[in-house]
């Protein structure tokens, strides 16, 4: 790593981000670790580790540390199935249910709960795009709002829980009605689970398989899969959460976590465990345009449609949205295909660039891509819910206040 002067930082400035959460969350004990990696201009830029892989064990937070990286799993998927798009095995505008027929009956929730609802019939059908921007009319269990997300938990239909493989867990959804008409809002959802599963169905290899060999092992990603490997268990991080009391609790003891076995559902929308290293390697093919080191794995035009606000009629995420989810309350932003967009800068009250794109996992994971300063960021640590401190933006703001150089 070259000195950050060299890629247009201050090397001062950019300690502050050590100093702040040093000070801020890991020595007061309200996150156990953070991992975070600045790359600018084809350099790493900084990278520190500061906090325990697990508190109750004094476990050293270590380089290869392996981190559940939930959500931003959503991105890795949304490539492999643009992928597919690439090769003219599907396209945006195709109806979900000519690859899954059972959906062609799919109504909207009107009222009723399990084995006894009422629906209308759609509007429109549902697109592979309102798949990957969330306007689906699918959900999640987790918001609590409504007979469909209580539908939803008690079928266990989040993805990552589900029991009997992604083909059950489509068979499943296509018993629940659908939020909404799709294309008419934006909820967050399982939508990049059934992509998932359209991947597995359509190139004819499993989901796993698919992204092991055509992106995983093209980047180099030696420790991203849905399990810690044999003989790795020591690695994996413990994860916590806030209790209703705002102490931290253990949440996901590493010694006996669900993550240490082979699950029988592979998760595309939440089911990776990662590196920071890994998915440094993931965002610098973003930032490339999609290459990295020899292996390109989208053409740039792709990757620069994926980037673009997909939102109806090109509204942000907090008019379209009927989900409470902590993006939504940011103004100026919107959603493309499988990453929320800035598209308006100044709305967002943070410091940054028109046409960043980024997202983040439940346990406060976080990564962005800046095109025009040409810069990855990736955060990790293990503590959910995400909206739990405002790391992001606070990490954010660092890195921009480190900037010596720009490129506006």
């Amino acid at each position: 790593m070259d000195t950050p002067e060299s890629v247009g930082f201050s090397s001062e400035r950019l300690q502050r981000i050590e100093t702040l959460f040093q000070e801020k969350y890991i020595a007061s004990g309200k996150l156990p670790c953070a991992v975070t990696q600045v790359w600018r201009r084809g350099q790493l830029a900084y990278s520190s580790l500061l906090g325990r892989a697990d508190m109750d064990r004094n476990t050293p937070l270590r380089p290869d540390t392996l981190f559940r990286i939930y959500s931003m799993t959503k991105p890795i998927t949304s490539l492999a199935f643009m992928m597919l798009v690439e090769e003219g095995k599907a396209a945006l505008d195709d109806p979900v249910s000519r690859y899954i027929p059972a959906w062609a009956g799919l109504g909207i929730f009107q009222a009723g709960v399990v084995g006894a609802f009422q629906t209308r019939k759609p509007a429109q059908p549902m697109r592979i795009i309102d798949l990957l921007r969330h306007t689906s009319g699918l959900t999640y269990g987790f918001q609590q709002r409504s007979n469909v997300d209580s539908a939803y938990r008690q079928l266990k239909l989040d993805g990552v829980n589900s029991e009997d493989g992604l083909e059950a867990f489509v068979a499943t959804l296509a018993t629940v009605p659908l939020e909404f008409d799709p294309g008419t809002a934006w909820n967050y959802s399982v939508s990049t689970d059934v992509l998932g599963y359209l991947v597995q169905l359509i190139s004819g290899m499993p989901l796993e398989t698919f992204l092991r060999t055509r992106i995983f092992e093209p980047l180099n990603m030696v420790d991203t899969g849905f399990y810690v490997q044999p003989g790795e268990h020591h690695r994996l991080a413990a994860c916590y959460a806030l209790d209703q009391h705002g102490k931290v609790v253990l949440q996901d003891d590493p010694a006996t976590s669900a993550f240490l076995s082979d699950p029988p559902t592979k998760s595309g929308g939440g089911g990776l465990i990662s590196t920071a290293d890994d998915y440094m390697r993931f965002c610098r093919m973003l930032l490339n345009k999609g290459e990295l080191d020899g292996a390109r794995l989208v053409s740039p035009k792709t990757l620069k449609l994926m980037t673009l606000n997909h939102l109806p009629g090109g509204k942000e995420l907090g008019e379209l949205s009927d989900s409470p989810f902590s993006e939504t309350l940011v103004d100026g932003l919107g959603f493309g295909l499988g990453f929320a967009v800035t598209i308006d800068q100044a709305r967002t009250l943070n410091i940054g660039s028109l046409g960043e794109f980024f997202w983040g996992g439940m346990a406060s994971t976080g990564f962005w891509i800046d095109p025009v300063e040409d810069i990855a960021v990736v955060f990790m640590t293990q503590l959910m819910p995400s909206s739990a401190y405002p790391i992001r933006r606070e990490l954010r703001t660092l890195v921009y206040a480190a900037l010596t150089e720009s490129n506006d």
